[in-house]
């Protein structure tokens, strides 16, 4: 298996088998709808040799949307024709786009929102502390439309297929989680009623777009208690085969889990303490003496091992047991690790930060100029998004020792 081969992933022709995770890149125009600058980004991609593009995150409806400024919306007058400048300037490079579609619904702020958040039970977030409110079934019925809603208006947009979010803590990840979902009615307490939202999407779905591809990302693993573990994560990827889904892309962790999911050998104090509210708000005097006090200990927080290729014992238990196209994402930025994790039997590779530092990392790999990324997993970028469109901020840091 090559990695710069044509192949299909998930009933999607790809260019090659590097696939640009889904983003969060701060730059939706004032409606939601992607901007100019969003578009060149994507093109810049796309001419650059990445097989495909998973869009960032966009919104669902309202009470689903995120916190972060300029978070890109798939709904509402006009988004299809909007988001079709974007797909024809991808397209016009020969590369595939898929829309990940997402509700967050713990993880947002009712103030930012303009409501009370949703969530499948009424259950508390440790870095999102407004208290959400539990769905009622029509709450979860009409939010399955909105999904659908979503995934038509992609297809009528021009993309190749779409991706839903149910991981990193947002409300389906939330749903399908024994940590989230405290339900005792037809959408918890089984793996199928867990599920059940799923299902519902999907089932409505089809009947719709047909076969038009439909992704999933999925937290195969997280440090929640009572969270998703792998022997757990291949049963739901059973029943998402089973209802159609089309390709998983295999991630892990949620923003409760602190660097689980964007690893690195030390917490991004600095850009905590500057990004992050509270903690961005406060004092200056108090901020700095803060930081320096967490700087002083941040040696002794341990971190979330291994900072390589983290998510891909899961990514090929579940190839192993369920019979779909898996894409492993994590730690990934290394040719010899790509290589490795297609021999031993994932489908694709896909990155994040690597692509954030270097937009042509894809094109440098495949020219022989580099053999892995320059990103040094800082995670300054994974913390900017609080306040402006993401960015690196290599060379503008010292550089933590590479893992």
């Amino acid at each position: 298996m090559q990695l710069f081969q044509p192949c299909t992933v998930g009933k999607i022709a790809i260019n090659n088998r590097i696939i640009r995770s889904a983003t969060h890149d701060g730059l939706a125009d004032a409606s939601g709808f992607p901007s100019e600058m969003l578009i060149r980004k994507y093109r810049y991609l796309a001419q650059n040799d990445v097989g495909c593009i998973i869009a960032g995150y966009a919104m669902i409806n309202d009470v689903g949307c995120s916190n972060y400024p300029r978070a890109l919306k798939l709904y509402g007058a006009g988004a299809a024709d909007a988001y079709r400048k974007l797909t024809d300037a991808v397209h016009a490079c020969g590369t595939p786009i898929v829309a990940q579609i997402a509700h967050c619904g713990r993880q947002t702020s009712s103030k930012a929102i303009g409501m009370r958040k949703l969530a499948p039970s009424a259950k508390r977030h440790l870095l999102y502390p407004d208290k959400a409110r539990a769905m009622s079934i029509e709450e979860i019925l009409a939010t399955t439309d909105d999904f659908v809603r979503a995934i038509e208006t992609a297809r009528d947009a021009g993309f190749d297929g779409v991706q839903l979010h149910a991981g990193h803590g947002y409300l389906l990840h939330d749903f399908i989680s024994a940590n989230g979902n405290r339900r005792k009615d037809a959408y918890g307490g089984s793996l199928e009623n867990r599920c059940r939202i799923l299902r519902d999407i999907l089932d409505k779905a089809r009947a719709v777009v047909g076969d038009f591809p439909i992704w999933i990302k999925l937290s195969a693993t997280d440090r929640r208690k009572r969270g998703m573990r792998i022997p757990y994560a291949i049963q739901v990827c059973r029943l998402l085969r089973d209802y159609g889904i089309d390709a998983i892309e295999v991630s892990c962790g949620s923003v409760q889990d602190g660097m689980n999911t964007m690893r690195s050998r030390r917490f991004p104090m600095p850009a905590i303490f500057r990004y992050r509210e509270p903690l961005a708000s406060m004092p200056k005097a108090l901020n700095r003496l803060t930081l320096a006090c967490a700087s002083a200990v941040n040696p002794l927080i341990p971190q979330p091992k291994p900072l390589r290729n983290f998510n891909l014992p899961a990514a090929l238990a579940i190839k192993r047991a369920v019979d779909l196209d898996i894409v492993c994402v994590g730690g990934i930025a290394d040719l010899n690790d790509m290589q490795s994790a297609l021999e031993q039997g994932v489908d694709a590779v896909s990155m994040c930060r690597p692509f954030i530092c270097e937009p042509n990392f894809a094109r440098k790999l495949k020219e022989g100029r580099v053999t892995r990324s320059q990103c040094v997993m800082c995670n300054y970028c994974g913390l900017v998004i609080e306040k402006s469109p993401t960015r690196c901020f290599m060379g503008k840091l010292p550089k933590p020792h590479r893992p």
